[in-house]
């Protein structure tokens, strides 16, 4: 995994999924949750119960993480405790080495775009102009910005219909089984990033997988024309 190039040179364009892919987020998620939890005056959850809930949206997940919670509350305290550990960079934060790889696959010609079910609250910041991210994607997409989302395999037809792109022309890089599900079914290559280390391979023997790879930046280890 990750010792071979991917032979990239038949598509267009690479989609880039952010949690667990271009950003290792359960960890700081998990430290950042039990924050609110503990300003709530509730016990911690556990590292376990996190990973096992991990993928769901937070309002649904947070109520089996910490059963009897006050979910608007919690929802009304998450922006506030999320700024403070984006300030201290403690979540969302791409090494350096993954933005070398979208630099890499943008001099061989691909289009660069992410997509992911986060809501324009949680991406806005990864979305100003002063972010390091700015000019390296051509485009952001989003639940707010989305008539349809992941599983849906039509949340790919949003990039297609904007850039002119067959399914066939793109490949989606992910970590879940729903990421390969979603966009083998919308007839795009799935890159499966093991990284986070929560997902084996096992978990996508159902799906066409078009390489493994042990870490985001081993994507840029490309053919191209």
């Amino acid at each position: 995994m990750g010792s071979r190039p991917l032979d990239l040179s038949n598509f267009k364009a690479v989609i880039i999924d952010v949690d667990d892919t271009l950003s290792l987020t359960e960890e700081g998620c998990f430290h950042l949750e039990n924050e609110v939890l503990r300003q709530m005056g509730r016990p911690a959850m556990t590292r376990h119960v996190h990973k096992t809930t991990w993928g769901s949206d937070t309002a649904t997940a947070i109520a089996r993480r910490s059963p009897g919670v006050d979910v608007e509350k919690f929802q009304r305290l998450w922006p506030i405790v999320h700024q403070e550990f984006l300030i201290d960079n403690r979540v969302d934060v791409i090494p350096p080495q993954n933005l070398e790889a979208i630099d890499k696959l943008r001099r061989s010609g691909l289009k660069i775009f992410l997509l992911t079910s986060r809501t324009y609250a949680e991406l806005k910041h990864m979305m100003e102009p002063d972010h390091e991210l700015a000019n390296r994607v051509d485009s952001f997409y989003y639940w707010d910005n989305m008539e349809y989302h992941k599983p849906d395999p039509r949340a790919f037809l949003h990039i297609e219909k904007d850039h002119g792109l067959k399914p066939s022309e793109c490949v989606y890089a992910g970590d879940s089984p729903s990421d390969a599900a979603a966009s083998t079914k919308a007839g795009l290559s799935f890159i499966a990033c093991l990284e986070s280390g929560l997902r084996p391979t096992s978990e996508f023997e159902d799906y066409e997988v078009l390489a493994f790879i042990d870490h985001f930046a081993d994507v840029a280890n490309v053919h191209t024309n």
